[in-house]
């Protein structure tokens, strides 16, 4: 059985936060977030991380972060392009933003052979998490249903005060496996709820409710099953929403679970994130990672 490789998400240019938010140093001697993922994951067992970026951002990204963590793990890297897609499609007039985790993932699909995990480049998930994925995908295989994971947080430890969030919003069976992943763009703290926008309404979640932060232990059967159906959502979506609709990566795997190809172990973290999606998160995010560094979970260098 192959290693499992990480894949990290780095395409996104924080245009929220404003500015590439993946190269602001977080930790007290100036660690970036993508920092304690690679330190979290080396030490679970992880190897190689493959990094997707956007090609304009590669010597960048190479000098800040592949570079400097080449001696902890192998690294590769894979380029997101807008053009990328299926034939016969091709990009909509006027349109600028990729298509979404899915596509994102499949620009890796030439370097990824086995199991594999995902994650944000901008989110801290803890160790644990790390630990429960690598674990999985090191001792279950595909056989006559795809066996996936990914690891559920707390809704309330995943909010920030300064915006909206996205998340995948989960059910989970009685036999911890995940029903289906429902992708949410607009979660928002109002009025000490938490809500998400359903149009012109808000609806509230509990803040117990199981979500992703996009964590996910997948196999290379998903790449192929990724592939395979991009060129249905294009023909669905794109007459509809040409230049804003998304390829996610959760609803790809819920399609899966509604069809039987698959199951997704849901392993619950009660840790809280943290990650910068605004730039006002990063004084909370300093001090909390301050806090993990004092207690000893991670060391003042690394």
């Amino acid at each position: 059985m192959q290693k499992p490789v990480l894949v990290v998400l780095a395409a996104g240019m924080g245009s929220r936060y404003g500015g590439m938010k993946q190269l602001d140093p977080v930790g007290p001697a100036g660690q970036l977030i993508i920092d304690y993922s690679i330190y979290d994951a080396r030490r679970a067992g992880f190897e190689k991380v493959i990094f997707i970026i956007r090609k304009e951002n590669e010597a960048d990204f190479r000098a800040a972060i592949g570079d400097r963590l080449s001696h902890l793990m192998e690294v590769g890297y894979a380029f997101q392009a807008l053009e990328d897609l299926p034939a016969p499609y091709t990009v909509p007039a006027g349109r600028t933003k990729p298509f979404g985790t899915g596509q994102a993932v499949l620009s890796a699909r030439s370097l990824i052979e086995g199991p594999f995990a995902v994650i944000n480049s901008d989110d801290y998930y803890g160790p644990q998490a790390f630990q429960a994925v690598y674990d999985h995908l090191s001792t279950h295989t595909d056989g006559a249903r795809y066996q996936y994971c990914m690891v559920g947080y707390q809704l309330q430890n995943t909010v920030t005060e300064n915006g909206s969030v996205s998340r995948g919003v989960c059910q989970v069976g009685p036999d911890g496996m995940l029903q289906s992943a429902t992708e949410r763009t607009r979660i928002v703290q109002r009025d000490g709820l938490i809500q998400y926008a359903d149009g012109d309404s808000w609806v509230t979640l509990p803040g117990s409710t199981t979500v992703s932060m996009g964590l996910w232990g997948l196999g290379a059967s998903f790449l192929a099953e990724a592939e395979a159906r991009f060129s249905r959502f294009l023909a669905e979506e794109l007459p509809q929403n040409p230049l804003k609709c998304e390829y996610f990566l959760p609803s790809v795997i819920s399609q899966l679970i509604a069809e039987d190809k698959a199951q997704l172990k849901v392993l619950h973290s009660a840790d809280k994130w943290y990650g910068v999606t605004y730039r006002e998160d990063k004084p909370g995010v300093v001090a909390a990672l301050a806090a993990l560094t004092r207690q000893g979970l991670y060391p003042a260098q690394f």
